[in-house]
């Protein structure tokens, strides 16, 4: 855009000057003819008066001009900008794309081949030299069916053709394909909004081998719900059952539409929700969120409003039943576009008066201008969607997860023989691994969704640092290092969660980048902040590379175990509390990672007092109550609190846990879930069998919800939680200090 237009802009200066110069001419003659006139007060001294009148105008202009030509180089520069990050996000797409594990293709409205990564390229080697972008789907049918890829195509190429053309193009969810190297691929297609077709193929040949059919079609059941729910998705979402009754639904929806706490616990249901939105938001929805579960396939999308609000309301049928409504709140976007709108209108009212010539110019500046909130708006939406999966999938990647680490910690406790207990100490650490990935991953989603808000207080610094030496001693011991903590009273003023987790990951990529030598924690007390450093002999890190160590998965030693998301979780603490983070560091001197905290002012400390006395009681004959709704997880806890010495009774709820206990009879404490079937809570049924059993009988809630609210409210009734997965030593130390 600038080279069209810079020329043209010189050109209109150069008339300009021209112009000017004439008047200039003019002037002067008048004036040296005014000067040899005698009659001075004629009409000579008039035409000076106009010469100097004209002169002022023609100043006046040009000045005009000039200050319109800057602004429209700078509309050009900030435009030239705009579409250099818009090329830089498309090629972050292309990388993401790439970075997957499965196989990606696009197709346009045309059936034309769009898009695609190495990893489908890798379901064809024989032809994927032969593949490009603008094939057709059914020349890359062909071409496979040519090289026998598929084994359908060997005996009967035309009818595998026609076939897989015809699944095609209905694009209505998953099938299952062998390949002629007796691997097999799901392959999932779904219709895009402008017609074209998604394929996510996905290599399940390791699944296929014991229960294929059962296997396959539940992946293919799951993958279906996850893609309608994904492509529903914006910042609310609540899917309904083919009865109409609650099924799923996140955080924002309550937030967004402001429901009660205990909305979706009982009673939750399609009815439910349409009378809150249009009853108590008074929401002009136009029957968009009308009742469409017997109506597979039907979809509305609809902008509402509710008050002096404005949301975008999205309604889909489910091919099996039930609906999925999504919600997002526009209001602030559709002001801002307003604004917008009102701003450049006068924008092009004010250069037409002045200039004619610069109109082109203007409304091409006006559609990129539209152009670039489209993308932006699509970009956010992305993103939240990205960030509310990541939230709402949590839980069910955390059940499973609990379940193997009980399992795996009961058959570490038994007697095995070597090789035995070697796997079993292998499996426990890939449990770890994935344990602290999935951690990493939700809890930067978090942070980005600003799901997690820091809770400034005043705290004492070395007692923070005493728990981290505790932790991380053995791991030094270990390692072969010397650890060297700061101990002296020192406070500060900041968000003690967020902070601990800051220095877990400095302590821990300390240790784990250090072979020999030391990792000493020191901290420096200056004017207002109190530095905290914490500094290795490790191998150091070159100044060119020092800035992408916080990004995500940014290991620069891939010989160490780590997963790269450390650092960035340390940059995104950081930024939200308003500490600065800094970084020393070069190749053969180690590394110093360093944070500034606010000086905090003492406070009483209520925990101070006396310690209990009495000495720890043995877990041997203790009887445990287990109340988790997973059976999975009832017969690891039984297996691990068996394998302690412990008495273990396992119910799903309230009413089956009463029935395990004669009337003069209790157990000695309580494990229980806090998401429980048909919507009981573990608080709500640990207040009844307090009350059945007539005694405060101590209890643990163990569950995967991480929000702040759900640990607020236990520790307000003194009931201490474990998030899941479970860490066995983590409980075995909590009972015991119960039981004191």
């Amino acid at each position: 855009m600038t080279e069209t237009t810079l020329p043209s802009t010189d050109a209109d200066l150069a008339q300009l000057r021209e112009d000017n110069r004439k008047l200039r001419k003019i002037n002067a003659a008048l004036i040296d003819r005014v000067e040899r006139s005698s009659d001075m007060a004629g009409n000579a001294f008039s035409m000076f008066e106009t010469a100097i009148t004209l002169e002022a105008m023609v100043r006046e202009r040009t000045t005009e001009l000039e200050d319109a030509l800057g602004r429209l180089a700078t509309a050009n520069a900030e435009l030239a900008h705009a579409h250099a990050s818009a090329d830089a996000a498309q090629l972050r797409l292309r990388d993401a794309i790439d970075s997957i594990n499965e196989g990606f293709v696009l197709f346009d409205a045309e059936d034309r081949l769009v898009l695609f990564n190495d990893a489908y390229l890798g379901f064809w080697p024989e032809i994927a030299d032969q593949l490009h972008e603008g094939m057709s789907f059914e020349d890359v049918a062909r071409l496979a069916a040519a090289h026998h890829r598929p084994p359908g195509s060997v005996v009967a190429p035309d009818r595998w053709v026609s076939d897989r053309l015809a699944r095609h193009s209905v694009a209505d969810g998953g099938h299952v394909q062998a390949l002629a190297d007796d691997r097999w691929v799901q392959i999932n297609e779904l219709r895009t909004s402008e017609g074209g077709i998604v394929g996510i193929y996905t290599d399940i040949t390791e699944v296929k081998a014991e229960d294929a059919r059962n296997r396959a079609l539940e992946l293919a059941e799951r993958n279906l719900v996850l893609q309608s729910t994904l492509d529903n998705l914006s910042e609310g979402v609540c899917l309904f059952d083919a009865h109409g009754r609650v099924a799923a639904w996140n955080e924002a929806l309550q937030h967004i539409l402001h429901l009660p706490d205990d909305w979706a616990q009982e009673g939750a249901s399609h009815g439910a929700l349409l009378g809150w939105c249009r009853d108590r938001l008074g929401m002009a929805d136009g029957g968009c969120l009308d009742w469409r579960g017997d109506q597979p396939g039907a979809a509305r999308h609809a902008l509402v409003a509710a008050g002096d609000r404005q949301f975008d309301v999205r309604s889909t049928a489910l091919e099996r039943g039930g609906q999925v409504i999504g919600f997002t709140d526009v209001t602030d976007m559709l002001r801002a576009q307003a604004g917008l709108q009102e701003t450049a209108e006068t924008l092009e009212r004010r250069v037409a008066e002045r200039t004619a010539e610069l109109r082109a110019e203007v409304a091409e500046r006006r559609e990129i201008e539209a152009q670039l909130r489209d993308a932006k708006t699509a970009a956010e939406k992305a993103n939240l969607s990205k960030t509310s999966f990541l939230a709402a999938a949590s839980h069910d990647l955390l059940q499973p997860l609990n379940a193997a680490r009980l399992f795996v910690a009961a058959l570490g406790d038994r007697r095995l023989a070597l090789p035995t207990r070697a796997l079993v100490n292998q499996t426990s650490t890939a449990l770890d691994s994935v344990e602290d990935l999935l951690e990493a991953l939700l809890e930067i989603s978090r942070l980005d969704a600003g799901a997690i808000q820091p809770e400034i207080i005043d705290f004492r610094l070395d007692t923070l640092l005493g728990t981290l030496r505790v932790e991380f001693a053995p791991v030094a011991r270990a390692s072969g290092l010397m650890l060297d903590m700061a101990s002296e009273p020192l406070w500060v003023r900041s968000d003690i969660r967020l902070v601990r987790r800051i220095l877990q990951n400095f302590l821990s990529n300390a240790l784990r980048y250090t072979q020999q030598g030391s990792v000493r924690l020191d901290c420096v007390v200056g004017e207002r902040t109190i530095r905290v450093s914490v500094i290795d002999s490790g191998p150091g890190i070159a100044a060119d590379k020092q800035a992408l160590v916080f990004e995500e998965f940014r290991r620069l030693d891939t010989r160490t175990s780590g997963k790269g998301l450390g650092l960035a979780i340390v940059k995104r603490a950081s930024d939200m509390l308003g500490h600065r983070v800094t970084l020393e560091s070069a190749p053969g001197r180690g590394s110093t990672f360093a944070i500034d905290l606010p000086i905090g002012e003492p406070v009483a400390d209520l925990d101070s007092g006396p310690e209990p006395i009495g000495r720890d009681r043995s877990m041997r004959g203790l009887n445990v109550l287990v109340i988790d709704n997973e059976r999975a997880i009832q017969t690891g806890m039984r297996t691990l609190l068996g394998g302690w010495g412990c008495t273990v009774l396992a119910a799903g709820g309230f009413a089956e846990a009463t029935g395990l206990f004669a009337p003069d009879s209790a157990p000695d404490i309580i494990l229980i879930d806090y998401h429980l079937n048909e919507g009981e809570t573990g608080d709500v049924a640990l207040d009844r069998l307090r009350d059945h059993f007539a005694m405060p009988i101590p209890a643990v809630m163990i569950s995967a919800d991480r929000g702040k609210e759900l640990k607020a409210r236990l520790d307000a009734h003194g009931i201490p939680l474990l998030n899941k997965p479970v860490k066995p030593a983590q409980l075995r130390a909590l009972l015991r200090t119960m039981l004191k």
